[in-house]
C-alpha cells in the first residue's frame, strides 16, 4: 500500500534552488503548491515570476502569486532605511525570513490546508529533547541557517528542506538531467533582493525627507580627522570607501547621529568582549549553562567563536565571549550554535 504524503506548500523565487526542490518534493510523492511572493517589484523580481511560473505548468503542479509588497515595504523596507537613519547596519534577510516570508508561507498553508511547507533554503531540520531546530546544510558554502533562527516551533515542525543534504553543484546537476538546462546554470542571487547594489543611492532616493548633511570623521579623543557625506553611509567596521585619506589604517568605530560624527580607530579599538542583543529567541533555554560551549556567530558566517549567553532582568541576553571580536555593529545579527545545530539568536543592541 503507497502512503499518500500530505500536501506541500513551496515557496518558489524562480531560482535554481526553489525550482529543484519542487521536482525533488514530487518525486518524494508530495503534492506540491508553489507560491512566489511578490516583496518588491523590478525587472529581476518579474523575470523570476514568469520563470516561476512556467516551471510549475512545467512539471505540472499548482501555482499562484501572493502580493505582499505593501507589509514588506513596511516591516522590511522601511525598517532597512530606518536603522541606517539611527547608525545601524541593518539585516534584512534576517527580518525578512522570521517576520515575514515564513509567517506568510504558515499561514497561506493553513488556509490551503497543507500539512508541510518548503523553500529551497540549504537547511535541515532536526529534533532534539522535544524541540525542533534549524540545523546546518551539507553546503558549508550556501548554508542559510543563520537567516531562520527566529522561527517558532509551531513553524518548524512543519518545514521540509529538500535541498539540505545536497550540495549546490548536485543540485545544478538534478536540473540539468532532468531537462532543466536554464535552471541549471541559472546565476545565484546576491545582495538584498530590493538594493542588491550599494545601499546609499538607495537611501538618497527612499529617503526623501531626510535631509543628509556633511559631517566630521573624529578620532577616539574627538579630534577631527576629516569630513564625509552623512553619518548614514557608514556601518560599523567599515574601511574602503570612506572618502579620507590617512597614513595608517582606520575603521568606523562608532557612528553618533546626534552629531553626524563618525568615529575612525584602528583595527585594535574595535574588538569587544560582550554585547547584548534583543528580540531574541532561544528554542531550548537548558542549552545554555555558565560554561563557554556556545558557538556564537555573526555576519553570516563569520566571527564564530565559544560563547556563554547570560539572561539579563531588563530582557535583553548579554553574550560573553571567550575570544574578543571585531566590528560587532548594532542592528546585526548573532545566531547560536551547538556543533551544526541552531539553538537561537538575537538582534545586536
Amino acid at each position: 500500500m503507497t502512503l499518500v504524503k500530505p500536501t506541500c506548500l513551496l515557496g518558489m523565487s524562480g531560482g535554481t534552488d526553489s525550482s529543484v526542490a519542487a521536482m525533488l518534493l514530487q518525486e518524494q510523492g508530495y503534492k506540491v503548491i508553489g507560491v512566489t511572493f511578490q516583496f518588491w517589484e523590478n525587472a529581476t523580481s518579474s523575470q523570476q515570476l514568469k520563470e516561476a511560473q512556467s516551471l510549475a505548468k512545467t512539471i505540472g503542479i499548482e501555482h499562484f502569486v501572493y502580493d505582499a509588497r505593501n507589509r514588506f515595504k513596511t516591516e522590511i523596507v522601511d525598517y532597512f532605511i530606518n536603522e541606517y537613519l539611527v547608525g545601524h547596519t541593518p539585516v534584512p534577510c534576517v527580518k525578512c525570513n522570521n517576520q515575514v516570508k515564513w509567517q506568510l508561507l504558515f499561514k497561506l498553508a493553513e488556509n490551503l490546508n497543507c500539512k508541510t511547507i518548503s523553500t529551497g533554503h540549504y537547511c535541515n531540520i532536526i529534533e532534539r529533547k522535544g524541540f525542533y531546530h534549524i540545523a546546518q546544510g551539507i553546503d558549508q558554502d550556501k548554508d542559510q541557517s543563520f537567516f531562520l533562527w527566529g522561527l517558532p516551533q509551531v513553524i518548524l515542525r512543519k518545514i521540509i528542506f529538500p535541498l539540505g543534504s545536497l550540495t549546490k553543484k548536485q543540485v545544478r546537476e538534478i536540473a540539468d538531467k532532468k531537462g532543466f538546462k536554464t535552471i541549471s546554470t541559472k546565476k545565484d542571487s546576491l545582495g538584498v533582493c530590493f538594493c542588491a547594489d550599494n545601499y546609499r543611492p538607495f537611501l538618497r532616493q527612499y529617503a526623501p525627507k531626510f535631509e543628509f548633511k556633511k559631517g566630521n570623521f573624529v578620532d577616539e579623543n574627538g579630534i577631527v580627522l576629516g569630513t564625509h557625506e552623512g553619518y548614514p553611509f557608514f556601518t560599523v567596521g567599515q574601511r574602503r570607501g570612506l572618502g579620507i585619506h590617512l597614513n595608517r589604517a582606520v575603521f568606523v568605530k562608532e557612528i553618533v547621529p546626534q552629531t553626524n560624527t563618525v568615529v575612525l580607530a584602528p583595527l585594535s579599538s574595535l574588538y569587544k568582549t560582550e554585547f547584548l542583543l534583543k528580540e531574541w529567541n532561544l528554542i531550548n533555554e537548558s542549552d545554555f549553562t555558565k560554561n563557554f560551549d556556545i558557538i556564537t556567530k555573526i555576519r553570516y558566517r563569520k566571527q564564530a567563536t565559544p560563547s556563554r549567553v547570560i539572561k539579563l532582568e531588563n530582557g535583553l541576553l548579554k553574550v560573553e565571549l571567550a575570544n574578543p571580536l571585531e566590528a560587532i555593529a548594532p542592528g546585526q545579527a548573532a545566531a547560536f550554535y551547538k556543533e551544526e545545530i541552531v539553538l537561537g539568536g538575537g538582534i545586536i543592541v
